[in-house]
């Protein structure tokens, strides 16, 4: 797909760094987060600040060239639609077998250099998410291998997500489903312009 222009910046951009948003029959401005919903549609740079300063300025109208309304939480909702795709995705891992929680499980998937993400809950205790650092960095050191680290979604995200209770850590091992949760997790961080790590902390590896 040809590079798209931010309607915010004016920058020229890959379509994977952008947003899509088109009007929806009701005349409110709607995201295309898949790029596949007909009519003309413009672009925003993939992050919740542009997303706000687009609805701010108006500047769906001038670009859609139509009298739509932005919803003031738009940028919100996107965010919650990127949860959404993220766990949804996070989901399918489990169901491939290719994700497991419980502090001991995540610590021996590492030990067997199996993990290729940990996914630390936003609630979990800070005294518990610095002791499984060390056992990333140990794996990251033996198996040569990036480890993506995420805290950005609630212990009852993830149980929802995974159909268990009081999830607290959990690993995503090797295997396609795991991969694919790890791109939507990169896209969800760079919306928040919040990084994910590779020690346990904030950082910028992204998955491959």
């Amino acid at each position: 797909m040809a590079e798209r222009t931010c309607i915010v910046t004016r920058s020229v951009r890959e379509p994977g760094e952008l947003i899509r948003f088109v009007a929806g029959p009701d005349g409110m401005v709607v995201p295309d987060l898949k790029n596949n919903l007909p009519g003309r549609g413009v672009w925003v740079t993939a992050s919740r600040a542009m997303v706000d300063e687009a609805v701010a300025k108006k500047a769906f109208a001038r670009g859609l060239k139509a009298p739509v309304k932005a919803d003031k939480n738009l940028g919100e909702q996107v965010d919650s639609l990127l949860s959404q795709i993220a766990l949804g995705a996070l989901g399918f891992a489990r169901k491939a077998g290719e994700c497991t929680t419980g502090s001991g499980k995540v610590e021996t998937a590492l030990a067997r250099g199996k993990a290729i993400g940990i996914l630390h809950a936003s609630d979990a205790a800070p005294d518990g998410v610095r002791k499984m650092a060390s056992s990333i960095r140990a794996a990251q050191e033996n198996s040569k291998r990036t480890i993506i680290v995420w805290q950005g979604f609630s212990s009852m995200q993830l149980d929802l997500a995974l159909g268990a209770t009081n999830v607290i850590h959990a690993a995503l091992t090797r295997g396609g489903a795991a991969k694919n949760c790890l791109r939507c997790i990169a896209r969800l961080a760079a919306y928040r312009e919040n990084a994910v790590g590779n020690n346990g902390e904030r950082g910028e590896e992204q998955p491959e």
